[in-house]
């Protein structure tokens, strides 16, 4: 799997409240989620993001409450890979499950700045900063991680399955 795009960059401790502010969780249409992606932290980020877009960010993505309305309205929004130095943990789950692809890799993050283009091989677990030639090296994804993301989240990948037998 291979995603390219801007760096949308972002601090640490980013919570799901502010990934999906409260106020929206009456929804769970996609589209209308994403249109309050992350509103509270960079107001400009719907009208900036592009599709194919990473989101850059330091320690402790996505911690707060467990909405996986979170992974869902930034994916829907036009990010592609979120990379950070580590994650909620359950964050992690609800983005792998939804289909949003994610990365541990402090070395990125430290190394790539808002705005530069980044490219990211996650089957090589390869990294690159293009605005600045800078490569880093991350964990690839499992073979059933890269499977669920492939699919769109876990629930597509097991109608998938099942639509199989």
């Amino acid at each position: 799997m291979k995603f390219s795009g801007t760096a949308h960059r972002y601090g640490r401790d980013i919570d799901t409240d502010v990934i999906i502010p409260a106020r929206y969780l009456n929804t769970s249409d996609p589209e209308e989620l994403a249109k309050h992606a992350l509103e509270d932290l960079d107001a400009e980020f719907v009208h900036n993001v592009r599709p194919g877009d990473v989101i850059v960010a330091e320690e402790n993505f996505g911690c707060g409450s467990s909405r996986e309305h979170a992974p869902i309205a930034i994916k829907n929004a036009g990010i592609d890979c979120v990379i950070a130095k580590s994650f909620a943990r359950i964050f992690y789950r609800n983005a792998i499950n939804t289909g949003l692809a994610i990365m541990e890799c402090p070395e990125a993050v430290d190394g790539i700045k808002a705005g530069d283009r980044v490219s990211v091989d996650a089957d090589a677990g390869l990294v690159v900063d293009e605005t600045t030639g800078k490569s880093f090296t991350a964990e690839p994804f499992p073979p059933f991680i890269k499977e669920i993301i492939e699919a769109g989240g876990l629930v597509n990948r097991t109608k998938a399955k099942l639509a199989a037998k």
